[in-house]
C-alpha cells in the first residue's frame, strides 16, 4: 500500500526569536510534530529544507537525526522524467513530505507536476495548514478578495513588462480582479516603479513585505500617491527582502 504524500508549509523567513517562537504563530504544533515524524522530504530547496527541520527540532524532537534524513530536490530545473523516481519509496509505502523554500508547497512551486503525479498513481495527498503569502497579501491588502490572479513574474524587459501591466490592468478593471505578483527581490524597487508609472493614476496598488515576520510591511495606496513617494525618493524598505505585488483597477 502506498505511504502518504504530505504537502508540509515552511516559514516565510527566520528571525532572531527561538524555534519555538518563529514556529508557534505560523505552523501548527499538529503540523510540526508530523514534519518531525518522516524521514523522507522532497524539497525545492535542500538547504533551506534543513533550516526548517532544525527549527522543527527544537520543539519536536527529529525522527531520525537531521543528517540521517532523506530530502530529494524537486525544483524549476527537474526534468518530468526525473519525478517517478521521488515517488517511488512512496508507491513502496514510506510517507513523505512535499515542502516549499518558503510557504506552502506546490502553490507558485514546482511541486504541482508532483501532486498531479501523486494522484495518477491513486496516492494519498495530505495539505497541511501553513502561511502562503499570497492569502495574507489579500488579506491585509483591502482589495478584492472574492476575484484574483496570481500572475508570478512579468517579463524583465521593460516594454514587455509595461505592456503585460497595461493589459492587466484592463483586465482588473473590468472584472474588477485583483491582480498578485511576486518578483526577485533585488528588483522589488524596479518592479514598483514599473506598477507606478504603467498603471493609471487611481488604481490601487499594495505592497507586501516579510509578511509574517517582525519586519512585516502592508501599505496600499493609489499609483499615483506611490509614483510621488518615488519620485521624492520615498522607497518601501523592501530592498532584497520577500514581497507580494497586487494592484485593483479602479
Amino acid at each position: 500500500m502506498p505511504g502518504i504524500l504530505y504537502l508540509i508549509p515552511n516559514t516565510l523567513g527566520q528571525s532572531d526569536a527561538g524555534p519555538a517562537q518563529q514556529l508557534a504563530a505560523v505552523i501548527p504544533t499538529e503540523v510540526q510534530a508530523l514534519t518531525a515524524g518522516l524521514d523522507y522530504f522532497i524539497a525545492e530547496n535542500a538547504k533551506t529544507t534543513r533550516a526548517f527541520l532544525k527549527l522543527v527540532n527544537g520543539v519536536q524532537p527529529l525522527i531520525k537525526p537531521l543528517q540521517e534524513i532523506q530530502i530529494a530536490e524537486l525544483n524549476v530545473n527537474t526534468a518530468s522524467a526525473a519525478l517517478p523516481a521521488l515517488l517511488a519509496p512512496i508507491l513502496a509505502g514510506q510517507d513523505a513530505g512535499l515542502i516549499s523554500e518558503a510557504g506552502v508547497p506546490a502553490v507558485a512551486d514546482p511541486g504541482a507536476n508532483l501532486v498531479r503525479l501523486a494522484h495518477a498513481h491513486n496516492i494519498l495527498v495530505r495539505p497541511l495548514v501553513g502561511p502562503s503569502s499570497l492569502l495574507l497579501a489579500i488579506m491585509g491588502s483591502g482589495l478584492n478578495g472574492q476575484s484574483f490572479a496570481f500572475n508570478g513574474y512579468l517579463p524583465t524587459d521593460a516594454e514587455q513588462r509595461g505592456k503585460r501591466i497595461k493589459a492587466l490592468e484592463l483586465r482588473s478593471r473590468q472584472e474588477q480582479q485583483t491582480q498578485l505578483f511576486i518578483e526577485t527581490p533585488y528588483r522589488n524597487g524596479a518592479f514598483l516603479e514599473a506598477l507606478a508609472n504603467s498603471c493609471q493614476a487611481g488604481t490601487l496598488i499594495c505592497v507586501a513585505t516579510d509578511l509574517t515576520l517582525p519586519t512585516e510591511t502592508i501599505k496600499t495606496q493609489t499609483a499615483a500617491k506611490w509614483k510621488s513617494a518615488l519620485a521624492a525618493g520615498k522607497h518601501p524598505d523592501f530592498h532584497k527582502k520577500p514581497t507580494v505585488f497586487l494592484f485593483l483597477a479602479q
